[in-house]
């Protein structure tokens, strides 16, 4: 075999073998290839089950079989991966799509699968947009279609919020843990018919989740293929956009269909995503390490290259506004192209529409298919189209006026653009060089330092306002985002924002800057690329020929408080050390000696050990068992004056310092004791053995050495030693002891998950570990224990949970005024075993006092009547007869249980018995009639919000016999009542409640009886005053609504 990098298994009847490659390494491969071994299964050595438990070597570990499994399954995974595109910038979102039960129910089991495929299509090109300005692939890995009962428990109807946490819980607990499996996703979409949300919801999602492990999924409402737009939209918020014109400056974009508008309005025909979306994907896309990997192959049906030729209108009306929509044949003056309307066949003439096109490629007449919005001809020659490169702009101004920036152009895949699966443009969009690279004549200053101290004035981090220093991520991939630390607590904040262009990417390297987020390398021949560099004091290509050390010791005793100057280092100055040579109770500063601003222990400031950035430079300072160390590898772009702070007189303070500096600025040595220092020397010396690598069964440790000065052997910062005559390590053996045999250990079980039920479980930690001589124990692995392992997992409290009290509603309160009670169910199936107390089940109403208002006789003139008499028990009548019933007294016996009747739903009947002969009414010239509102007993009814009225015109003289009446059904018997407000001089009389149709069976007198005692005109009840007109019963089957 002559490939690079072959691994596999061959399976025959009688044995398997493996194949991989017999180098490790980066070794030299020869001219045929690298060199493979081939070795059956049954010559792998396992590792014997009776030998002694301790861990083994690594060497030995090569020969089990799990590993050589795991082994060959990692290498036979790498030779699956392979790109979809040629292009080393493409991002890939590999998506679990997780669709309910309601979606698979409406497209059917056997149809599902292609339709989602579908939908992934155009959800793919939309993030090819060109408008996007980052070529992203979705990639769908893993396809989970849900059962009913699982899709019920993971959407709550009416809230989106708790839905999608239900859903990305659910995404997580999908997840493959190995993130080489084949279906490993990044992100999770998650489609359902359900309405999780208010009426026009269509999507919910967590901003700036994507790679998380729960918050990178988004829960859509899926509608039809339109329904692409709304998923691109949330895995748009996911990425980290905003909705143009909610915080940015892009709202004048909304209406021509920018994918990220509130409200989605983007087409098939006009999408496009807008400025502001394409920049706040810029500023997180590089922070998203999951989409940098290549994705798998997998095997899906293949689609046609034009969506709708599987689809017809009528399907996709279908999917649009749900089943029975076809597409509207009402009107034909316009291209069934243009938009597609729907309509229903039981409304053919009320067409709808989401004012978008049919899909590419649906038919829409025999030999023609639609086309970007038109109806055309069917040719296979335009099904596809790959793209070509437009010409390149002219440079862009410069990101910077001095000390290196970038300028760009760009070009478009323009000419033509790739249509209908045609291949995108190989290359890139954009190109840029470097500029002004000549240094800041002013007073230098930090390009990333002013980045963040631009944001003192505004940026907030944990509810308060900071001075921000520049501060460097310690991963590289990191470097070009933009983190600032605290001058006041030394926290770090991301500000969601890309380092400018022509940053610098690392204090480390003076010369590579940032360019749209990515560290570009560049020489110190600022030449792009370059991979020339500085020498130790700054030549460029240099050979530390003119490099030049300068070292010494200055002591000083502080004779007053104040901060006291000890020397100067002057600019240009590398890779400095200064170390405090005995403990003192002094603290070391460090000023800037041009500007006077304190670099390090400013006043006011507390001494602490920290690493921080100043000056363009990176520090570290360090203070252990109260001596102080400083260093920094520079370069130093302005001198720096090294004080001390006193904190007792009289005891003295000496400092050792060392720097590297070219030749020419070396500074002239003066008077003090630092040329007599200068002749000082410092060797590296052993300083200790590191731990041993075993505690038993033979380990090895190795030396440590430290830098150590000559002139009285004391140990100093390694800095002060040259790196390169620092001598090997010497290694010996240790740890010979034998090692015992590991034994299982088994940590107290936890508390219950669950008080009661059928679900409660406890758990503990077990492990295996090998006790030591020293009485220590080390764990170590599973395998390495005998017998059977104690359980980590058992059942408990697996009892049945006390039944729950369920109380309904409470009633209306008994009275209309005044203090009553009302009532509710309390119920519980289990009996005796119910949890807690029973609630109560009735309880005190207070309304507002009842109106006692003085007796100014009786409004009616049926009050005398002594069949009514029992009526004066209900406050509403004995308000209307309270001249009556006040002569009655309270002899008057209690009225029908009407509440009985209204709670059974049976009306009350009423025979001839029941009706009194009551005096001759008056009646008015000309009865009124109300057409076409009729009570069960034939009589008309009032407006739904006037009294009720009874019409006399069917009445005659000397009492004619009317059939018995059945009452409208009521809730409450105080809401009959309303009828006792009627005027007689209107045609209709007062009567007892349960009898609307008893003033029909007293005959009319003539028109010009009426007595003196008649009662005046009724006066039309407020709803305020009487509230039970607004609660009326149902209308019976013969009224019909005004």
């Amino acid at each position: 075999l002559s490939l690079p990098r072959q691994a596999g298994m061959i399976r025959t009847d009688k044995d398997e073998y493996f194949i991989e490659p017999l180098e490790r390494g980066k070794q030299m491969e020869e001219e045929r290839g690298r060199i493979h071994m081939v070795y059956r299964r049954s010559a792998v050595a396992q590792h014997p089950t009776d030998t002694l438990p301790d861990v083994p070597r690594e060497e030995s570990l090569l020969g089990e079989l799990s590993a050589l499994y795991g082994s060959l399954e990692q290498r036979v995974n790498e030779t699956l991966r392979r790109r979809r595109h040629a292009g080393d910038d493409d991002y890939n979102i590999e998506v679990l799509l997780g669709v309910d039960d309601s979606v698979v129910r409406f497209h059917g089991k056997e149809h599902v699968q292609n339709y989602l495929l579908t939908l992934m299509n155009i959800m793919n090109e939309i993030y090819h947009d060109e408008s996007l300005g980052v070529h992203i692939n979705v990639v769908l890995v893993r396809m989970i279609m849900l059962g009913y009962a699982k899709s019920i428990s993971l959407i709550e109807r009416g809230n989106p919020s708790r839905s999608l946490e239900n859903v990305c819980r659910w995404a997580y607990q999908q997840q493959k843990s190995d993130p080489s499996h084949s279906e490993h996703h990044d992100h999770a979409i998650f489609l359902t018919r359900q309405d999780f949300g208010p009426a026009g919801m269509q999507g919910y999602a967590p901003v700036t989740g994507m790679c998380h492990p729960v918050r990178s999924c988004t829960l859509n409402h899926e509608d039809g293929f339109s329904s692409a737009f709304v998923v691109a939209h949330e895995t748009g918020h996911v990425l980290g956009m905003e909705h143009d014109g909610q915080g940015n400056r892009c709202g004048d974009e909304t209406a021509m269909g920018s994918v990220m508008a509130p409200l989605v309005q983007a087409a098939f025909h006009r999408y496009h995503w807008s400025r502001c979306s394409g920049q706040e994907l810029k500023r997180y896309i590089h922070s998203y390490d999951c989409l940098l990997d290549d994705p798998f192959e997998h095997d899906w049906p293949k689609l046609p290259e034009l969506p709708g030729i599987n689809y017809s209108m009528d399907e996709q009306c279908r999917f649009d506004f749900g089943v029975g929509y076809k597409m509207c044949t009402a009107f034909r003056t316009f291209d069934p192209c243009k938009q597609l309307w729907c309509s229903h066949p039981d409304n053919p003439y009320f067409c709808k529409t989401k004012k978008g096109p049919p899909l590419d490629g649906t038919e829409c007449a025999p030999g023609k298919w639609c086309y970007k919005g038109h109806c055309m001809w069917k040719n296979a020659n335009q099904l596809k189209q790959d793209g070509n490169w437009g010409p390149w702009t002219k440079f862009g101004s410069c990101s910077r006026t001095c000390g290196t920036g970038v300028r760009f152009r760009t070009r478009q895949c323009n000419n033509p653009m790739p249509v209908n699966g045609g291949e995108d443009c190989a290359g890139v969009n954009f190109e840029f060089q470097l500029c002004n690279t000549e240094e800041c004549p002013k007073h230098f200053e930090d390009f990333r330092a002013q980045q963040c101290q631009q944001r003192n004035s505004h940026f907030e981090f944990q509810n308060s306002k900071h001075r921000w220093l520049p501060y460097e991520h310690p991963d590289p991939n990191k470097r070009c985002h933009l983190y600032c630390q605290s001058r006041e607590t030394g926290d770090v904040a991301y500000v969601k924002q890309l380092a400018h262009d022509g940053t610098r990417c690392s204090y480390k390297d003076p010369y590579s800057i940032c360019v749209r987020g990515e560290c570009v390398k560049v020489g110190c021949d600022k030449e792009i690329g370059s991979n020339k560099v500085e020498d130790k004091c700054g030549v460029c290509g240099g050979d530390n020929s003119h490099c030049r050390t300068v070292k010494g010791t200055f002591t000083r005793t502080p004779k007053k408080l104040g901060y006291l100057k000890m020397f100067d280092i002057p600019p240009g100055a590398r890779h400095v050390f200064i170390q405090e040579d005995e403990a003192s109770p002094h603290f070391l500063a460090i000023k800037n000696q041009a500007t006077g601003h304190y670099i390090l222990n400013g006043k006011g400031e507390e001494a602490r050990s920290r690493s921080f950035i100043d000056l363009g430079v990176e520090w570290d300072y360090n203070i252990e068992d109260d001596i102080e160390t400083l260093h920094t590898d520079g370069p130093l772009h302005d001198a720096v004056v090294v004080l001390i702070i006193p904190r007792e007189n009289d005891t003295r303070s000496s400092l050792t310092y060392k720097y590297i500096i070219h030749e020419d600025s070396v500074p002239t040595i003066n008077s003090n004791n630092v040329l007599q220092e200068e002749l000082e020397t410092f060797e590296w010396a052993l300083k200790s053995w590191s731990q041993c690598s075993k505690p038993c069964g033979g380990g090895f440790q190795y030396t440590k050495y430290g830098c150590r000065r000559k002139s009285d052997n004391k140990m100093v910062h390694r800095g002060f030693c040259e790196g390169s005559q620092k001598p090997k390590p010497i290694r010996r053996v240790c740890g010979l002891q034998e090692c015992t045999r590991p034994l299982w250990a088994a940590d107290e079980w936890e508390h219950c998950t669950k008080t009661c039920g059928s679900s409660g479980y406890q758990i503990r930690t077990v492990r295996c570990v090998q006790p030591l001589h020293d009485g220590a124990n080390r764990s170590v692995h599973f395998k390495y224990c005998g017998g059977d392992r104690p359980e980590s997992r058992r059942p408990c409290n697996r009892a049945p949970c006390p039944a729950p009290w369920k109380a309904g509603p409470w009633s209306e309160c008994s009275v209309t005024c005044g203090e009553g009670t009302e009532t509710r169910a309390v119920t519980c199936r289990a009996g005796d075993r119910c949890d807690g107390e029973k609630p109560e089940a009735a309880r005190v109403c207070k309304l507002p006092a009842c109106n006692d208002e003085p007796c100014m006789g009786d409004k009616s003139i049926f009050c005398q009547m002594e069949v009514l008499a029992r009526y004066c028990s209900i406050p509403g009548y004995n308000k209307l007869c309270c001249e009556s019933c006040g002569k009655r007294g309270s002899t008057v016996p209690p009225p029908p249980p009407l509440t009985q009747a209204a709670e059974s739903q049976e009306a009350a009947a009423f025979e001839r018995s029941h009706l009194p002969s009551a005096p001759a009414l008056p009646t008015p010239a000309e009865p009124q009639l109300l057409p076409g509102r009729r009570s069960p007993g034939g009589l008309p009814f009032a407006e739904e919000d006037a009294d009720e009225r009874v019409s006399q015109s069917n009445a005659e003289p000397g009492g004619a016999e009317f059939p018995p009446w059945r009452a409208p059904q009521a809730r409450k018997s105080s809401r009959l009542l309303a009828s006792l407000h009627q005027s007689p001089a209107n045609g209709s009389s007062l009567g007892p409640p349960h009898s609307l149709a008893l003033a029909a069976a007293v005959p009319a007198a003539p028109a010009g009886n009426a007595t003196a005692g008649a009662p005046p005109p009724a006066r039309r009840t407020s709803r305020k005053s009487e509230k039970h007109l607004e609660k009326r019963w149902p209308p019976t089957s013969s009224e019909v609504e005004r």
